[in-house]
């Protein structure tokens, strides 16, 4: 966690996640020269950032500033002179070119950066005997990025704001480059940390009164995960509560929205969203200075709205990244994604992070996969089209801000005219999703070729350097250019004019930004100059010379090309402003091309990957014929993958098992089928398609999983009590509803000890949260609960043993393991023989004096159903016979 703080203004500078020093206070400013006094000025405004000033050809750094930068990018730290009695200053700079390049960098490693550039030109500045103009023209912090370049493409930059008091919660979160708004408010820190972890904002921003958080805990609650009672992955930013206070948020929100109560946006009795979501309006405000960022209208939602999915679910099911080295390679999204848009994978990750909680919504868009994978001609002409969409609601966030440049506005229109073919096919179909990309509105294609007409086919990057409009758009840019035209036309007959003239073969005409244009002569050939020629500069081997008709033209010439650009610019920005007028619109159809795209992708994969169309009832059932795991079958050679089926959820209509006790070898592929049967359940879920024969499937309100865990180190955690904690939050949480996953518990302490704890866990599973849960271990007394709970049952990985070897069958079937065959699997890794030989006789003599199992055996007595719910208290006393002191 890194946090920047503010001081006691009532209007404190924009911190951030790190701040480049404490308490600038630099040597007399009266001392400095002009240019540094400025400097000096713009920095205490921003004190919390790092300040790139505009000098010439470079944005330098000074100070304390220049130090850090030249650390933070590997940049030469040189230095300049600040004043007689100053001496030389600290400096580094950075090229203007690259500008965007190295605040990408210093942003990444939770920087804020202020952009202080030149507002007029330089030479009328020098002419007036002063200093050049400098404003602040953009303050970069990781949540307020809107440059395409700097922000990833498939994934939201979200920034947050929280507000706490007591024990509730408000949380507001945006992302200004499309626009998305949201807030919500609740109760119970874990929460907040949960939507928290979900969502991974670039920055969150807290008000400067905010708790103690750890205080809001309840004791034993606070988790690995949190340091001061936050998440200690993402970048803070302290800001003045002035800001968050009720009496300025919500004007704020009406204002902003145009609108008199917040009741049609959900959040009218939630004072502390309105807080976080005023809070963070004030902070895009303070940071996108000039440039005004058009929000959609603010959504209100709940946690309870879709299937929650903790971060060590999402980080154990591998969701958006793998756990081993947190590569997107690997992932679920990795293995279905097969969006064509940018809009469209960032609509995947929010569907895979938000699986729906409804029948009817899984299902329209389980109708509109099902259509296109009926139709292939149709979805691949979609995606075909979609190829050549460019990323609508980013282009319509900076177009609304005023920061999109012609290509973007070009990219747009291009977009734009081709709706029109997306929605001719989309008439082919009548699924809602369909449905909704056939309306579109015929004036936004109107809009496109208005835009097309306007701009050349190839426009400049950069919108001052000109010949971004065509010609015949405006009667005075075309006789502007048109003059010019003639003008350079005279000048670059000149040269061949003059030699005629003087008879000087070599004469040549040339232009230098200082004296500007000129006539070269031989100083051997001078006497041949004309009366008309005016002397300018004498130099070793020529002379150079001016006319007063070419002093004319040169005028005409310098001043049209500005005035000549001034006014494509004008005229850029009022067609930019015509766009910026349908940015809602384009942002709406945006989420309807956005949607058809993500469900085009789940048809392309299901066609090719063999997926079912999961049925989705109401109930607990867990019906998986030959399931498999969707990243893993991908890894491996056609064929290679062995399925297995799972049937789960015990009702009256069935016999399936709540609990299944999961055993077998190490390396077997009881994680794999562990992690499956998650997969399937989230991706059914999501409204996918899954991989299996066919499925049926029961709404699930939660996934937990626990699979693995490490040392964290940072809050003093072994292994064995971070799985405590995981393993404590899925026994409070868990319901019926709930799809639980549990690979090994109680192996990180003695056996005694884990074995006692993984049977009381199992137990309480069972018999008091009755959700669906595999529960894979190498204790195989766990068996022995199927004997005596109705809803247990044994499921082992087979495996085929040869005299000098086992062969790994990855078939999951009915019964339980009684080996683990660790020791084989450590032969396998590489182990000296001499230490699997010394290990086979250790395991030999434990095997022959353990009266485990035999405790089990002869002190657990099946009970009847209606006492099952007493073992947990007793579970202590019967494991007291598990063994003698000897074997202790």
């Amino acid at each position: 966690m890194t946090i920047s703080t503010t001081d006691s203004n009532p209007n404190p500078p924009l911190g951030n996640s790190k701040s480049p020093h404490k308490d600038y206070r630099p040597l007399d400013p009266e001392k400095l020269t002009p240019m540094y006094q400025h400097y000096v000025m713009v920095k205490e405004q921003y004190p919390n950032a790092l300040l790139l000033y505009r000098v010439g050809d470079f944005f330098e750094c000074f100070f304390q500033d220049a130090v850090t930068i030249s650390q933070e990018l590997e940049l030469v730290l040189t230095s300049k002179e600040g004043g007689k009695e100053i001496g030389r200053v600290a400096m580094t700079g950075v090229p203007h070119h690259a500008l965007d390049r190295y605040s990408r960098l210093l942003v990444e490693k939770g920087y804020a950066v202020a952009i202080c550039d030149q507002v007029e030109d330089s030479a009328e500045a020098a002419a007036q005997g002063r200093i050049v103009e400098r404003k602040i023209t953009k303050l970069l912090t990781p949540g307020t990025l809107t440059d395409e370049g700097m922000l990833p493409a498939k994934r939201n930059n979200f920034l947050a704001a929280i507000v706490i008091a007591g024990n509730h919660w408000g949380l507001a979160y945006a992302d200004i480059s499309t626009g998305e708004f949201f807030t919500t408010q609740s109760q119970d820190i874990a929460n907040l940390n949960l939507e928290l972890l979900r969502l991974q904002p670039s920055e969150i921003l807290i008000p400067t009164n905010a708790p103690d958080i750890n205080s809001l805990l309840r004791p034993g609650e606070k988790s690995e995960y949190l340091v001061d009672g936050l998440p200690d992955c993402f970048c803070y930013s302290l800001r003045s509560q002035t800001h968050f206070s009720l009496n300025e948020a919500k004007p704020r929100l009406l204002i902003t929205f145009n609108i008199r109560s917040l009741e049609g946006m959900g959040c009218e009795h939630l004072p502390l969203a309105i807080r976080a979501a005023g809070g963070l309006l004030q902070y895009i405000e303070d940071t996108q200075k000039a440039h005004q960022v058009p929000l959609q209208p603010l959504r209100t939602y709940n946690q309870v709205d879709f299937l929650i999915l903790d971060h060590q679910t999402r980080r154990n099911l591998e969701i958006t990244q793998t756990v081993r080295d947190g590569t997107f390679y690997g992932s679920l999204l990795w293995a279905i994604d097969r969006t064509c848009t940018a809009m469209g994978g960032r609509a995947l990750r929010r569907w895979v992070l938000e699986p729906l909680l409804t029948i009817k919504g899984i299902e329209a868009r389980q109708n509109t996969i099902q259509e296109l994978v009926e139709n292939p001609s149709l979805r691949q002409d979609l995606r075909q089209l979609l190829r050549s969409i460019y990323d609508l609601e980013r282009i319509t966030g900076r177009v609304g801000s005023g920061t999109a440049n012609a290509r973007d506005l070009l990219s747009l229109a291009e977009s734009l005219v081709r709706l029109t073919d997306l929605a001719e096919l989309a008439h082919q179909g009548t699924s809602p999703y369909l449905k909704a990309l056939q309306k579109i509105p015929p004036e936004l294609e109107q809009l496109g070729k208005y835009v097309i007409d306007h701009l050349v086919e190839s426009p400049p990057l950069h919108l001052k350097d000109g010949g971004v409009i065509r010609d015949g758009i405006n009667t005075d840019l075309d006789a502007m250019r048109q003059r010019l035209d003639d003008d350079r036309q005279w000048l670059a007959n000149l040269e061949l004019t003059e030699r005629q003239k003087t008879g000087v073969s070599n004469l040549k005409v040339g232009y230098n930004k200082t004296f500007g244009y000129y006539i070269s002569l031989p100083r051997s050939k001078a006497e041949l100059a004309p009366k008309n020629y005016v002397r300018k500069q004498t130099l070793t081997n020529e002379e150079r010379y001016i006319t007063p008709e070419l002093k004319e033209r040169e005028t005409r010439i310098l001043t049209a090309q500005d005035d000549l650009n001034q006014l494509e610019y004008e005229i850029f920005t009022q067609l930019r402003s015509k766009v910026a007028e349908k940015g809602q619109e384009i942002r709406s159809i945006a989420k309807a091309v956005a949607a058809i795209d993500v469900l085009a992708g789940l048809a392309e994969v299901a066609v090719y990957q063999g997926y079912c169309r999961p049925e989705i009832v109401e109930g607990r059932a867990i019906e998986i014929t030959e399931g498999r795991h969707p990243v893993v079958e991908q890894s491996l050679a056609a064929g290679l993958f062995v399925p297995n089926s799972t049937k789960m959820g015990n009702t009256e209509a069935n016999n399936y098992p709540d609990l299944i006790i999961l055993t077998g070898p190490n390396a077997s592929g009881k994680s794999c089928y562990l992690r499956q049967v998650g997969l399937i359940q989230l991706m059914a879920q999501t409204g996918s398609f899954v991989p299996a024969k066919s499925a049926k499937l029961g709404i699930s309100d939660r996934i937990f999983t626990r699979v693995g865990a490490v040392d964290d180190l940072a809050t003093g955690q072994s292994t064995f009590m971070v799985e405590m904690n995981e393993t404590a939050n899925i026994l409070n949480h868990g319901t019926n509803k709930s799809l639980i996953l549990l690979d090994e518990i109680g192996r990180g302490t003695a056996t005694f000890d884990g074995l006692s704890i993984a049977w009381a866990v199992a137990e309480y599973l069972a018999t008091e949260v009755k959700g669906r849960t595999i529960f894979a271990t190498h204790y195989h007394e766990l068996n022995e609960l199927a004997s005596i709970l109705s809803n247990v049952a044994n499921y082992q990985v087979t495996v085929q043993e040869l005299p000098n070897e086992i062969i790994f069958l990855h078939q999951v079937r009915p019964g339980g393991a009684d080996k683990s065959y660790g020791i084989e699997a450590g032969r396998l890794a590489g182990l000296p023989s001499s230490v699997i030989k010394r290990a086979k006789q250790v395991m030999s003599q434990i095997e022959k004096h353990s009266k485990i199992a035999l405790g089990l055996r002869k002190g657990i007595k099946k009970v009847n159903p209606v006492k099952q719910t007493e073992i947990q208290g007793e579970l202590i006393e019967q494991l007291d016979i598990f063994g003698d002191s000897e074997s202790r």
